[in-house]
Parts: C-alpha cells; sequence; structure tokens
C-alpha cells in the first residue's frame, strides 16, 4: 500500500490556500480577545467592534505579509501586500453603501404599504397619507426632461463625432465640460428665471422643474452618447460611405445601431442622475401636498423634495414624518436600482453580437 506524501509548504516555498484564512481568523480572535479583555479591565467602554476589526485587519495584513516574505520570498510577499490593500479599499468603499442599504430598508419598511402609494398629504397631519402624489410628480418631470435632454444630447454628440470641427466644436465640447461641473442649484434657478420672464415673477410649474432637470441632463447624455459613438469602428462608416450612403443615411442606419445599447445605457443613467435632485425641483417646481398631473398648471411636488420637506417639517407626531421620509427615500433607492437594472438589460439585448 503506498503512501501520498503530504507537501511541505516550507520545502515547497508557497504557503496553501487555507493558511491566509486561518491567518485571518486568527488576527481577529486575537483582536477581539484583546479588545475584551480591555473593556473588562474598564479601559474602554464596552467592547469596540469596529476597533477590533481594523486592528484585525491590520495584524493580518502584517503576518500575512511576514509569513510570505519568510517562505515564499519577497516577491510573492509584496503580491499579496498590495492584493490586501486593494481588497481592504474595496470593502471600505463598500460598507458605506451596506451600512445606507441596510439603514433605509430597516427605517424604510415602517412605511411601505399600500396607503403610501396610493394617497397623497392633502389635509393629512401626523400619521396617514402617503407619496402619491410625488410620485407621479417626479415621472412627469423625469420624463419631460428625458423627453427635452436627450434629442438635443443625442443629436449635439453626433455632430462633435460626426461632423464637428473647428471652433464651433471646441467651443461646444467646453460648454458641455462647464455644464457638466455647474451646481444643480443653479440649474433650478436659471429654469425658475427663465420661467418668470415668460410667465410673471413667482412661477413655480411641474415645467420648469422638468427644464431644470433637463439642463443636467444634456451634458450627461452628451458625454456618454459622444463616447459610444466614438467607439464605433472607422471601417463601418468608411464602408458604407464607400457604396454611395448619404452620410446621414450611414448615420442613421450603421453607426447608431452599432452604439444603440451604449447609448441607451447612458440614458438610463442619465435619468437615474437626476431622478434625485432635490435643490432644483424646490426652486423651480415648489412644493405641495395636492396631486397635480399638470405640468403648466400649479405647483408639483417630487419625492426628494417631499423627502426633504418631511424631515425638515416635522409636525406633533415627529415619527409619522420620519416613517414617511425614510419610505420614500427607499422608494428612491429602488427606482435608480431598477432603472440600473433596466439599463443593463437593454445594453445586453441590443449589444452587437458576434458573427451579426
Amino acid at each position: 500500500m503506498t503512501q501520498t506524501a503530504i507537501p511541505n509548504v516550507y520545502a515547497t516555498g508557497q504557503l496553501s490556500k487555507p493558511v491566509p484564512w486561518l491567518i485571518f481568523a486568527g488576527s481577529l480572535v486575537i483582536a477581539f480577545v484583546s479588545f475584551g479583555l480591555l473593556a473588562a479591565a474598564g479601559a474602554t467602554d464596552g467592547l469596540n467592534v469596529t476597533g477590533a476589526v481594523i486592528v484585525g485587519a491590520l495584524l493580518f495584513a502584517v503576518l500575512l505579509f511576514l509569513s510570505s516574505l519568510f517562505i515564499e520570498g519577497s516577491r510573492r510577499a509584496k503580491d499579496r501586500a498590495i492584493t490586501t490593500l486593494v481588497s481592504a479599499a474595496f470593502l471600505i468603499a463598500l460598507a458605506p453603501l451596506i451600512s445606507l442599504v441596510i439603514t433605509v430598508i430597516v427605517n424604510g419598511s415602517a412605511r411601505f404599504d399600500a396607503t403610501f402609494f396610493t394617497w397623497s398629504m392633502r389635509n393629512i397631519v401626523g400619521e396617514g397619507g402617503g407619496f402619491l402624489h410625488a410620485i407621479v410628480g417626479t415621472i412627469l418631470m423625469t420624463l419631460t426632461a428625458a423627453v427635452i435632454s436627450v434629442p438635443i444630447g443625442l443629436l449635439t454628440s453626433i455632430y462633435l463625432v460626426e461632423y464637428g470641427r473647428g471652433a464651433l466644436a471646441r467651443a461646444i465640447t467646453f460648454l458641455v465640460d462647464v455644464m457638466t461641473g455647474i451646481p444643480s442649484i443653479v440649474a433650478g434657478l436659471f429654469a425658475y428665471a427663465l420661467f418668470a420672464i415668460l410667465f410673471g415673477p413667482g412661477t413655480k410649474i411641474g415645467l420648469a422643474g422638468a427644464v431644470s432637470l433637463a439642463v443636467i441632463m444634456i451634458p450627461v447624455v452628451v458625454r456618454s452618447s459622444e463616447d459610444m459613438l466614438k467607439v464605433v469602428p472607422n471601417e463601418l462608416r468608411e464602408a458604407a460611405l464607400a457604396l454611395g450612403v448619404p452620410r446621414w443615411l450611414m448615420i442613421l442606419k450603421v453607426v447608431l445601431p452599432t452604439a444603440i445599447a451604449g447609448i441607451t445605457t447612458g440614458i438610463m443613467l442619465a435619468v437615474a442622475r437626476v431622478i434625485g435632485e432635490t435643490a432644483p425641483l424646490l426652486i423651480a417646481a415648489g412644493f405641495t401636498n395636492n396631486m397635480n398631473y399638470s405640468l403648466v398648471e400649479g405647483r408639483m411636488q417630487s419625492l426628494p423634495v417631499a423627502v426633504y420637506n418631511s424631515y425638515v417639517s416635522q409636525g406633533l407626531e415627529a415619527q409619522a414624518y420620519l416613517d414617511r421620509a425614510w419610505a420614500g427615500a427607499l422608494t428612491l433607492i429602488l427606482v435608480v436600482m431598477l432603472l440600473n437594472i433596466i439599463a443593463r438589460i437593454i445594453a445586453r439585448y441590443f449589444a452587437p453580437q458576434p458573427g451579426r
């Protein structure tokens, strides 16, 4: 009967796969035991879980580096150190997002019910009511902003990629860059001033809010569409033009279908970008507790503004206002998540397939 030789990590010069995990577990145990002893001795006010995890992670990085240095050599040890650093950076960046999502779900589930989606806040004081008026206002203003911004942004990107040369193209690119960096409240002030000139001072309507969102969306659509159009191979353009196809028809039949997946994804992300804006809508569209289906008559509520108002204007039953605010925040997160999922599905569906 032959016996299988057990590999010796010291002889092979390589750490076996379980070793890093064992070092990690041991580091956490040492850190938690140390913090527990400090808490028992009265040196700290209870067990500091966050501090123990941080100390354990630092101890793991040091022990793993030293173990790899003595067994695997300096090159492999440096590689493991960089891998640990990158993984730690990823977890640090991910931790606030996970904490935010969990907090919103826990606090928003209290009012995430049918009443919240079927009632408005008209004549509601304290408990009850819902954000139907805000949801309708957000949908109407966001869709209108998309109708305004998508054609302008897409045509601008087509001009910059296919036709734009010289000073005019450089000027448009510069202005798009400037618009990308302007604060959102400036877009709200612009829309408010524009409609004040057209319809008189103090005019706050849903259309003004849609225009302010469109101002924010246009540079995002231009940039995303421009990048996608540049990705289209020039060979496709040259082949179509060599067959005598006019340039406008080549763009319509060759360039846009090839880039449609990326363009659609950029548009959906632009919508997700503006759907949570508060300041421009508070200035341009105003605030109301009533249902309003008209973009050109009266003030129109939006979800971000409703969440903001519920938080800062708490009534006698403060918890009811906070519950509605958390439920509105949860709704916004779910809507943005849904838009991102739709963008990925559209991108996968319309993406050019190999061999086509």
